[in-house]
C-alpha cells in the first residue's frame, strides 16, 4: 500500500509542505532542547540536528480526535493538523521527533522496535507504554507545568494534561519506582534496560500485565474517538446512535477499572517485594519514605481506599520488622542503633494515623 493510500485510510489530507527553512528551525531548536533536558544520554546536538533536518514536515486536514501531529515511518514524515499556528509547530513536533529518533527498522523499512514498543509479526507490544514515556519526555522538553486533571472519574496531577494523561500517570508511577533516567534512556535508545529492571523489582509476569493494561487503555480511548466521529456524522438520533453511546459508556468504565486495577498491581507487586528484601534499619526508613511519597503519584476515584489500607497494613508489618531487626532476630540486622533510629517505632503509629486522615480528607475533595 502506498503512502498516499495509508494517509487517506487514516483520514489525513495533505494541504501544505513546510519549507526547508522552517524544518531546519524546528530541527535545530529541538536538538538543543533535547541535549539540554537530557544531558546524560550522550546526545550530540549537531548529529541530532542533521538527522532531524532530514524529516519531511506537512500540514494536513485530520479527523476529529486524532493527535495534532503524527509521525509516519514509511516516508519519515511528520504531519501537523492544519489549524496549528506556525509558532506552535515546534511544541507539537517534539513528541514525533522522538519517535523518529527511537525507531529501528528492518531491511524492508518496517519498524521492529520503537523505544519501549516491540513490533512482531502478529501484534504490537508496549505501544501505550512507549507513547506515555515519549509524552513525558516531550512535556519535560516543552516545560509543561503540573496540573490537576480528571478523566473518567480519576483525578491526578500530571505534566501531560492533554495527551495520554491516564497512560502518563501510570508510567510516571513506574518512573518514580524504577527510575526516571533509566525509563527515558530506554525510551530514547530502544533498549530493554527499563523493562528488565522493572521485571526484577516485581516479576516478568507483572511487567507483562502492566504493559498490556496500558495498551488496553490506549486502545479503548482510540475506540471512543472512532465512535464519537461516527456519531458526529449522523444527523438524527436513532437506535444505532444509542448503541454507540452505550458502548462509549462501557469503554469509559472499562478504562477506569483497568487503570485502578493496574495502579493497585503496581503498588502491591513492587512494595511487597521491596518489603521482603529489607535487611537493615536504614532500609526500613527508606521503604517507609518511598511508600509514603507514592501518594503524590496516585490516581484517585471517589471511594478509592486501596492505597490507604495498603499503607496502614505495611506500616504495621514494618513496625514488626523493625522490632525484629532491633532485637537481632534477623541475621543481617544492624546491632548499633542511633537515637534517631530508635524513635522510628514511636513515629510509625503517629505517621499511620496522620497519613490515613490526610488521604481520607484528600479523597473527599475529589
Amino acid at each position: 500500500m502506498s503512502v498516499e493510500s495509508d494517509l487517506k485510510k487514516d483520514g489525513i489530507l495533505v494541504t501544505q509542505k513546510l519549507d526547508t527553512l522552517k524544518v531546519n528551525s524546528i530541527a535545530n531548536n529541538i536538538s538543543i532542547k533535547l541535549c539540554n533536558t537530557f544531558p546524560d544520554y550522550g546526545l550530540n546536538q549537531n548529529e541530532l540536528f542533521i538527522k532531524l533536518s532530514r524529516l519531511n514536515m506537512y500540514k494536513a486536514k485530520m479527523p476529529e480526535g486524532m493527535a495534532e501531529a503524527n509521525y509516519f515511518y514509511k516516508n519519515s514524515s511528520i504531519y501537523f493538523n492544519e489549524h496549528i499556528n506556525d509558532e506552535d509547530l515546534e511544541e507539537f513536533a517534539v513528541h514525533e521527533c522522538i519517535h523518529y529518533l527511537q525507531e529501528i527498522k528492518d531491511k524492508r523499512n518496517y519498524p521492529i522496535r520503537m523505544g519501549l514498543c516491540d513490533y512482531t509479526e502478529f501484534k504490537i507490544y508496549g505501544l501505550g507504554l512507549n507513547e506515555a514515556a515519549v509524552q513525558l519526555m516531550a512535556s519535560k522538553i516543552n516545560g509543561i507545568p503540573k496540573e490537576y486533571v480528571k478523566y473518567f472519574g480519576i483525578s491526578f496531577e500530571t505534566i501531560s494534561p492533554s495527551y495520554y494523561p491516564l497512560e502518563c500517570c501510570l508510567v510516571n508511577q513506574l518512573a518514580y519506582l524504577i527510575g526516571e533516567d533509566i525509563l527515558f534512556e530506554s525510551t530514547l535508545k530502544s533498549n530493554d534496560n527499563f523493562k528488565e529492571k522493572f521485571a526484577m523489582a516485581t516479576s516478568p509476569k507483572v511487567f507483562m500485565a502492566v504493559q498490556n493494561s496500558i495498551d488496553d487503555i490506549l486502545n479503548a480511548e482510540e475506540e471512543i474517538i472512532k465512535l464519537n466521529n461516527r456519531i458526529s456524522g449522523i444527523d438524527d438520533r436513532n437506535k444505532r446512535v444509542d448503541g454507540m453511546l452505550k458502548k462509549i459508556d462501557e469503554l469509559k468504565n472499562e478504562i477506569s477499572l483497568t487503570f485502578m486495577r493496574t495502579q493497585n498491581l503496581i503498588i502491591s507487586s513492587y512494595f511487597d517485594k521491596a518489603f521482603d528484601s529489607i535487611s537493615n534499619l536504614e532500609e526500613v526508613e527508606n521503604f517507609r519514605k518511598k511508600l509514603y511519597s507514592f501518594k503524590d503519584y496516585l490516581g484517585c476515584m471517589e471511594g478509592y481506599t486501596f492505597f490507604n489500607e495498603y499503607y496502614v497494613k505495611k506500616m504495621e508489618q514494618l513496625e514488626k520488622k523493625y522490632n525484629a531487626l532491633e532485637n537481632g532476630e534477623i541475621e543481617t540486622a544492624i546491632r548499633i542503633i542511633s537515637k534517631k533510629e530508635n524513635k522510628l517505632i514511636a513515629l510509625f503509629k503517629a505517621i499511620k494515623k496522620l497519613f490515613f486522615r490526610n488521604l481520607t480528607k484528600e479523597d473527599s475533595e475529589y
